[in-house]
């Protein structure tokens, strides 16, 4: 198993930036595709964006290319995801997800079988 922690999250005007954090604990991070997913309240979940195993492959959601970027540090156990130009369309509970049967990250959430508990992101017009 592996347990995932978000960090980062927190309250920013349009067009600022923030850095979300995802640490894992456990078995080898290597070893798990990881994906950053939201919900906003009254909504449902939704994909933003994934990356393989490895970092070499990364894919977003429409609504964020070109604005965010994720990333990850195998050897810090972390993934990242890099916001930038916030919009208030943005404001969501951001979650970590990692994958151990899709290699190269997937946007479907059924896909993921460890979950973070979620960090808040909250942008002001």
């Amino acid at each position: 198993q592996v347990q995932l922690v978000e960090s980062g999250g927190g309250f920013v005007q349009a067009g600022g930036s923030l850095r979300l954090s995802c640490a894992a604990s456990g078995r080898a991070f290597s070893n798990y595709a990881v994906a950053w997913f939201r919900q906003a309240p009254g909504k449902e979940r939704e994909f933003v964006a994934a990356i393989s195993r490895g970092g070499g492959s990364t894919n977003y959601a429409a609504s964020v290319t070109g604005r965010f970027t994720i990333s990850r540090d195998n050897a810090k156990n972390t993934a990242y995801l890099q916001m930038n130009s916030l919009k208030p369309k943005d404001t969501a509970v951001f979650y970590c997800a990692a994958s151990s049967s899709n290699p190269l990250g997937s946007r479907y959430a059924r896909l993921y079988n460890y979950w973070g508990q979620g960090t808040q992101v909250t942008v002001s017009s």
